[in-house]
């Protein structure tokens, strides 16, 4: 058995459209997904805001690499380019926790690093992710700490540019 937390955002093109298909790709392993929240971009390159969500996901047959590898894939059909770090990017997907039938998964491999090393510090991950798990807890220095803890520790203004939206990810049915 594999849970994950994905972080999904977007901040290019139809920002949308780049979130549902990845909804649409995760549908049979959808646990919970988290509204959808405009956000201001983080780190130091001038961009647009950001859509962002968090995908809480399942499978029996899927590792973290799995989940990894399904991230960058949705990332190049939505022709995701890496040339600048915290650069704008039509989609990123990121592996944020990884619990197997033992625990929580570690990892320290440069490519997928578990849990993920910033996610402590990001509102625009811990915010939809408590909305989507309310009793989420995440790993800080090997000590489990409630989501809802780590996000009220954060700076107002990091909290502040997380603004949950009306967009639904899941299209009504016809």
């Amino acid at each position: 058995m594999s849970r994950a937390v994905l972080s999904i955002g977007s901040n290019m093109g139809d920002r949308l459209a780049h979130l549902r298909e990845v909804v649409d790709a995760f549908a049979p392993h959808l646990v919970a997904v988290s509204p959808v929240y405009s956000t201001a971009p983080w780190g130091p390159v001038p961009q647009e805001d950001y859509l962002n969500a968090v995908l809480l996901v399942d499978d029996p047959e899927a590792g973290p690499w799995d989940w990894l590898r399904r991230g960058r894939e949705l990332e190049r059909a939505a022709d995701r380019v890496r040339e600048v770090r915290w650069g704008a990017r039509t989609l990123d997907v990121d592996v944020i926790r990884c619990e197997d039938g033992t625990g929580a998964v570690r990892s320290a491999d440069p490519e997928l690093i578990l849990p993920h090393p910033q996610a402590r510090n990001r509102a625009f991950v811990l915010a939809p992710w408590l909305a989507a798990d309310p009793g989420a807890v995440l790993e800080v220095d090997g000590v489990p700490e409630p989501v809802r803890d780590l996000l009220a520790a954060l700076a107002p203004a990091e909290r502040d540019g997380v603004h949950r939206t009306d967009l639904p990810l899941r299209q009504a049915a016809s």
